[in-house]
């Protein structure tokens, strides 16, 4: 076995009612892909922030190439050959892939003016090396998610990086894409360059890492080459206790219609639209990356206003110009960026919770603070949502806690129909059964639920009913419980509609 990239021994970290790390030691070898696993809280990030620089360890100890570091900032990181992508990608949408993958490094002449030509050229020879042929001038916000993603890969080679620090690479690429990302980590462990890869798909993991090691509670429960462990183990190692089931059973039968829509149409987005919700229904919504799915839940919700069709709740037609309008009626809606469009990240989980609510806590115009937290405590409770007290600061939560508050806040106001854009975007897997477990129990309430999500398998384990969308059309209806994945991948990649064209 080669002589490892990367030592963590025994490192310890700590913040302000948090231990966050206890005596974890990680190793990272050359030409590795070493999965970093755990729930949402494990620790995962935490350690990522210490080998990047971001933290220093309260104790333990560092070794890159055998030799002890104590990192001060991410500047020596990336001296040292240390490279983080991080989940939300840091790119500048507004700047050209070549200034992004030299960021106040760009190459000059005499007098300081920036050597365009040399520029550009250096950057094609970075993106030359994954087939990547885009014009380096070409501004960020033009690429699509992947090549975006293998932008930040290149930057961080850029830097002469030999350990690649990669969290949840995979969390906004469809599925098609996700392949063309692993040629690239295939090249580069080729090249001995060591990659940590954090993501809570299994599957992934499995199918890309050579070795994995499972986080709990800030402990490391244990190391595994991945070809001698099972996806079951994984999971009861990553949770503490075995999982029979990722997916509560389905409704046995449906009650009254609840949502109607009919023909909706929004220009140059999506046409045509139409479909029914029930009382106890869950609906999936699958489709690729352009199907137009969260631009249809927006319009659902008054967010983006439609110019033809109807909408009619509960044999109500409604002209919705509002999310306001929708909420009156019964309406919640929870968008796929939680951090910038659903939740109040610098206000505490008291707060963020009562948000929908207001009239309910307060009396004469004045908050009644005992209320809001006695409430908010019942929903860290039933959710379990791990945090210190109702008085934690939501940005300083999880990933899958910040989700479990986004569903508390609209889980207050006690829904109809709840609308949900990827409702397990970056939660682990303990996270996912409990949210899985949630939104069924509403649906067995009374309520319906109407979701979008990227991962096929929770389209078909949670819905009831699959509706599948292609450039903005449905184009398929299948019951959840007779589809599979590679049905849903042949309609949403519109091959049935294509197909029934080139018939004609």
């Amino acid at each position: 076995m080669s002589a490892p990239l990367l030592e963590v021994t025994r490192v310890n970290k700590s913040f302000p009612g948090t231990h966050a790390l206890k005596d974890v030691s990680f190793e990272l070898l050359p030409g590795e892909v070493h999965a970093l696993m755990g729930e949402n809280g494990a620790g995962k990030s935490t350690l990522m922030h210490i080998i990047s620089g971001v933290y220093a360890p309260d104790s333990g100890d560092v070794r890159i190439d055998g030799r002890p570091v104590a990192l001060r900032d991410t500047r020596q990181a990336q001296d040292l050959g240390i490279g983080m992508v991080f989940q939300e990608l840091s790119l500048a949408p507004g700047l050209s892939i070549a200034e992004n993958v030299f960021p106040n490094r760009a190459p000059t002449r005499l007098g300081g003016t920036i050597d365009w030509r040399s520029l550009y050229r250096q950057t094609r020879v970075l993106l030359a090396q994954f087939d990547l042929e885009v014009d380096p001038r070409t501004l960020v916000r033009d690429l699509n998610v992947t090549t975006r993603q293998i932008v930040e890969i290149v930057k961080a080679l850029s830097l002469n990086a030999r350990i690649l620090l990669l969290d949840e690479p995979t969390s906004a690429l469809p599925p098609t894409e996700v392949e063309h990302l692993f040629d690239v980590l295939r090249r580069l462990k080729a090249r001995g360059i060591g990659i940590v890869y954090i993501s809570h798909r299994i599957p992934e993991v499995m199918a890309i890492a050579d070795r994995l090691t499972v986080l709990r509670d800030g402990q490391r429960v244990g190391t595994h080459a991945v070809a001698e462990v099972t996806p079951d183990r994984i999971i009861e190692q990553m949770v503490g206790r075995k999982i029979t089931d990722l997916y509560p059973p389905r409704a046995d039968q449906l009650g009254a219609e609840l949502l109607r829509v009919e023909r909706l149409t929004r220009d140059k987005t999506f046409a045509d639209i139409s479909f029914t919700l029930h009382r106890g229904e869950i609906i999936g919504i699958a489709g690729l990356m352009g199907a137009r799915r969260s631009d249809l839940l927006r319009a659902l919700v008054g967010v983006d206003r439609v110019q033809s069709g109807s909408i009619i709740i509960e044999g109500r037609r409604v002209h919705l110009t509002s999310p306001e309008q929708a909420f009156a009626l019964g309406m919640a809606y929870l968008p796929e960026e939680r951090k910038t469009d659903g939740l109040f990240l610098k206000l505490p989980l008291r707060q963020n919770i009562s948000v929908t609510a207001l009239r309910d806590f307060s009396r004469f115009g004045l908050m009644n603070p005992r209320r809001e937290a006695a409430v908010s405590q019942t929903f860290v409770e039933k959710l379990h949502i791990r945090t210190p007290g109702v008085q934690q600061i939501v940005g300083r939560l999880s990933g899958g806690n910040q989700q479990k508050v986004m569903l508390s806040k609209w889980l207050v106001r006690q829904p109809k129909i709840l609308v949900i854009d990827e409702p397990t975007k970056g939660v682990d897997v303990g996270a996912k059964v409990e949210i899985h477990a949630l939104l069924r129990e509403l649906a067995r309430q009374g309520a319906g639920v109407i979701f979008v999500s990227s991962e096929f398998p929770e389209i078909i384990g949670l819905a009831d009913r699959i509706l599948i969308m292609v450039e903005g059309r449905l184009v398929g209806e299948v019951p959840a419980a007779q589809a599979t994945e590679q049905q849903l991948m042949l309609l949403s990649s519109g091959y049935h509609v294509q197909e029934s064209v080139a018939g004609v």
